[in-house]
């Protein structure tokens, strides 16, 4: 489902950019893009509330920003709920 779900954001953003060059009609490119936008925004706002989640990923932290901008919650939620369960473990 997760993979579902994030090859969907991928899909939002790839529509867009194709729109953007004149391909698709302008009605369906201009909704594809600021639907995009909206997402992007979100997930930004994401970023900022859910930072010390996204220091979790294993690897560079640049990646896990990069994730965090393409999918939301949808990279940075596991992390945080492994991160909830380390510390039901440590009680």
């Amino acid at each position: 489902m997760n993979s579902l779900l994030k090859a969907t954001c991928l899909a939002v953003y790839l529509v867009a950019v194709i729109g953007s060059l004149g391909v698709l009609p302008a009605t369906v490119a201009s909704a594809a893009q600021q639907f995009a936008f909206i997402l992007l925004a979100l997930h930004v706002l994401e970023l900022l509330v859910v930072f010390r989640s996204i220091r979790r990923h294993p690897g560079p932290l640049i990646d896990s920003i990069g994730l965090t901008l393409l999918f939301g919650l949808l990279h940075w939620l596991p992390l945080a709920r492994a991160k909830h369960l380390d510390h039901r473990e440590a009680d």
